[in-house]
């Protein structure tokens, strides 16, 4: 699968809009990521409002390229869809790593930003959205076109294997 090895974070793209049928293939394919149990304990909520995307990118310091992307999907753990709560943050790394690879797929561009387990973070996001307290925030993932051309990964390191026969 090409898109592991070309896959890198986007934090600049182009003034142009996702289409709909490819937010949509985002979210199958995050929501087609395993989980524990099946448990399955996600929610998305889809921005593309320009001022709301603008607060968002106020969530964290590493945000700002949230204010000029076309889109972001912030990634919540719901804890009423919690079987192993031990589990949630695997299962929604999972969800967000296939939404990255998907944008790769699509020619687009996107970049995981990093909410949960930071308080400060997650309450900012919380408050912005209005969240109920069941829902926790766990990412944020600007997408859309890159302005430059993606090169593609090089981190294949030899000295970090270690066989045991």
């Amino acid at each position: 699968m090409k898109e592991i090895f070309h896959r890198t974070s986007v934090r600049n793209y182009q003034e142009k809009q996702v289409e709909e049928e490819k937010i949509t293939m985002l979210l199958k394919a995050a929501m087609a990521a395993p989980s524990a149990g099946n448990q399955q304990p996600w929610e998305f909520i889809v921005v593309e409002n320009p001022a709301a995307l603008k607060d968002l990118s106020k969530a964290s310091p590493y945000a700002g390229c949230v204010a000029k992307a076309p889109m972001a999907i912030v990634a919540l753990g719901d804890k009423n869809r919690f079987r192993f709560e031990e589990n949630w943050q695997m299962d929604l790394s999972a969800a967000v790593e296939n939404i990255l690879l998907e944008a790769d797929h699509l020619g687009l561009g996107a970049v995981w930003l990093g909410i949960a387990p930071l308080s400060e973070r997650m309450e900012a996001v919380s408050e912005l959205f209005h969240l109920s307290d069941n829902l926790i925030p766990f990412a944020v993932i600007p997408c859309g076109y890159p302005v430059t051309e993606v090169q593609q990964q090089k981190r294949y390191d030899e000295a970090r294997i270690h066989y045991i026969k």
